[in-house]
């Protein structure tokens, strides 16, 4: 995304009162126009839509139209969001590439007492984007910092998969090369929990393919494509099945792959047996049957039994004259 018109922050007037409020604004919402609350000094990160601008909340716009300073990815895709709901302050851009520069000056704004609102392009700030460089500075200086919680990708591409929900890791984009992403994929392998990957349509092939052969082929997954907009697409199947779907490649809009949690099977005997012998050579068979257990998930018992007879005489054990 071009950035090469993007203006940095430099020093909009200040609207706060003497109490340390920001005067209330104003926003539209159809042709009924709202006196938005004071808001208080710090900063705000602000939720705003994933695609259909209706799924902003009333906070938020009350929230955006009293701040001091609204702070945000792209002033140019910020602006049809504050011109739907009518908003008229000024946007300032804050991204990747410009941070170290603005950074300093937001800050110095909150030092000041000023209210700035944070916002990306869509969704909420701070995942998957140099907000939270900005939060760190702010909570490491005492300042306010306040969420304004709204529309998320992940969550909504959760939600919509069908795929269990009561625990899930969200990991933010895959590597781009193969190998890496084979590695990062095979890091999550035993998760006992649904994953979530930001991916791009170039690459969806190449990762469904891969996480097929890394996850599993009959791993339960769902990729949910432009969630909110007109062409709003939620395909759920198998690893293996989507990557076919997908294979030529001929996709477009922005993605979350959610994948299922996978079942870890059982250690084998001899995986069992070489770690009850390494566990050995360190400890005493009663602890190296307690910490094999911890390890495996198997019955200590059972484990103390098996590194017994793994010794000869349960005689010759260093634990077998006591209790295990």
């Amino acid at each position: 995304m071009a950035r090469k018109t993007a203006k940095a922050v430099d020093g909009p007037a200040d609207r706060s009162s003497e109490d340390g409020t920001a005067p209330g604004g104003s926003f539209r919402i159809g042709a009924h126009a709202v006196e938005a609350r004071p808001l208080q000094p710090g900063l705000h990160l602000v939720a705003t839509p994933i695609g259909n601008l209706g799924d902003i909340t009333i906070r938020a716009l009350e929230t955006l139209a009293a701040a001091d300073i609204i702070a945000c990815e792209d002033t140019r895709v910020s602006r049809v969001l504050l011109d739907r709901y009518g908003i008229s302050t000024r946007p300032y851009a804050y991204h990747e590439h410009n941070a170290d520069r603005v950074g300093p000056k937001l800050m110095a704004a909150l030092e000041a007492g000023r209210s700035v609102a944070l916002i990306s392009d869509a969704g909420t700030p701070l995942v998957s984007d140099p907000g939270y460089r900005l939060a760190q500075s702010a909570i490491e200086a005492g300042l306010p910092v306040v969420p304004v919680p709204g529309a998320s990708a992940p969550m909504a591409a959760l939600v919509a998969s069908g795929l269990p929900s009561d625990a899930f890791l969200f990991a933010g984009f895959l590597p781009g090369k193969d190998k890496a992403r084979r590695e990062r994929l095979g890091q999550f392998a035993a998760t006992d929990a649904t994953l979530m990957f930001f991916e791009s349509p170039n690459r969806i092939a190449a990762t469904l393919k891969s996480a097929a052969e890394v996850l599993g082929a009959e791993r339960a997954a769902a990729v949910c494509r432009e969630l909110t907009k007109a062409y709003e697409e939620v395909r759920r199947g198998t690893l293996g099945a989507l990557a076919d779907h997908y294979a030529d490649g001929n996709v477009r809009g922005e993605i979350v792959l959610v994948i299922g949690p996978g079942s870890v099977p059982p250690p084998s005997d001899e995986d069992v047996d070489g770690l009850l012998a390494r566990l050995v050579s360190e400890l005493p068979a009663g602890k190296a049957a307690t910490e094999a257990a911890r390890l495996t998930g198997l019955p200590r018992k059972d484990l103390y039994q098996r590194l017994l007879s793994l010794k000869g005489d349960p005689a010759d054990a260093p634990s077998a004259k006591g209790k295990p």
